[in-house]
């Protein structure tokens, strides 16, 4: 089975929840305390946007005992994040002197996240997992002091909360909402580069949700921004959680009023109209151009799959 293959269309990656939540135990610190003490309990660890993963022969392993977790260097502090037939699941964290001290050696490593899901190397159904430990272990990082007073905060509910001992003011881990979008006009689509793109890859547009705005609005603006693009008829499709760090993607079609593109240089390195069968063969990899679609693990392939493949939806 291929990379493409485990993402057929309409479940790119990070949307199989195998987990249940069981946000019930998260403020029974005596149950939490007793789960990690279970041999059969298990965790993710993860650096920044890596995975620490168990080499074995050709194949890796993500879900590691706490102990391997310790024992390579995990931070004590571990965030529950569900269970998994009856077996508790933690997200734990590595510093980075624990990550260097990881380097050269040939039993466990540290693998770039985004890269094993693009190859197939973890199995799907880990991946919103894996996404809601890497998630909650940049927020504990990136939140470890109180917003109001300043005062270094502490974990509670199972690390679904953070609590200031000096102001009593509590936070609550986040999630940035992001439109995602495939706009069209008849038999024509329009998709955006960015520079870090890799050579020859268009896809959909995208753009953070603003204070105030609805869905509707935030697609209509991040269009008419990047691409001087006017559309109605905006309608929802999916969403796919996003680890980097930690957003929500929306996935939306509209349909587009002009189709005078005007590139915000800014923000895109290119934009341009796209015909159903030119789409078709990019997400395929086989356009005689050497142009290319997003990646199956990514939602935005599955927006232009969609339209590729429905008609009706022009």
């Amino acid at each position: 089975m291929s990379a493409f293959d485990s993402f057929p269309l309409g479940q790119p990656a990070f949307v199989t929840n195998i987990l249940d939540r069981a946000a019930h135990l998260r403020r029974d610190d005596e149950k939490l305390f007793a789960m990690e003490q279970k041999p059969s309990s298990r965790a993710y660890v993860v650096y920044r946007d890596s995975l620490l993963v168990k080499r074995e022969g050709e194949q890796v392993r993500a879900l590691l005992g706490l102990d391997e977790a310790l024992k390579c260097g995990a931070n004590p502090g571990t965030i529950f994040l569900g269970l998994r037939d009856g077996a508790a699941m933690f997200g734990m964290g590595l510093s980075q002197a624990a990550a260097e001290k990881l380097v050269g050696r040939e039993d466990y490593t540290l693998t770039e996240l985004r890269g094993m899901a693009m190859q197939g190397a973890i199995p799907p159904q880990e991946l919103s997992a894996i996404a809601m430990a890497k998630s909650m272990v940049s927020w504990h990082q990136r939140h470890g002091y109180c917003a109001n007073c300043g005062t270094r905060s502490a974990m509670k509910e199972g690390g679904w909360k953070r609590e200031c001992p000096t102001c009593k003011a509590e936070h609550f881990p986040r999630t940035d909402p992001v439109v995602i979008m495939l706009v069209a006009s008849g038999e024509k689509c329009l998709l955006g580069r960015q520079k870090q793109f890799p050579p020859g890859m268009y896809s959909c547009l995208a753009g953070f949700v603003e204070a105030a705005e609805t869905i509707e609005d935030a697609v209509r603006r991040e269009i008419l921004e990047e691409s001087g693009i006017s559309c109605t008829d905006v309608q929802y499709y999916m969403t796919q959680p996003w680890p980097y760090p930690s957003s929500l993607m929306i996935g939306c079609s509209a349909r587009a009023l002009n189709e005078d593109i005007v590139v915000d240089h800014s923000e895109l390195e290119d934009a341009r109209w796209f015909t159903r069968e030119e789409a078709a063969l990019m997400l395929t990899r086989t356009h005689p151009d050497g142009l290319a679609g997003p990646h199956p693990f990514a939602i935005a392939h599955h927006l232009l799959g969609r339209w590729v493949h429905d008609k009706s939806g022009s």
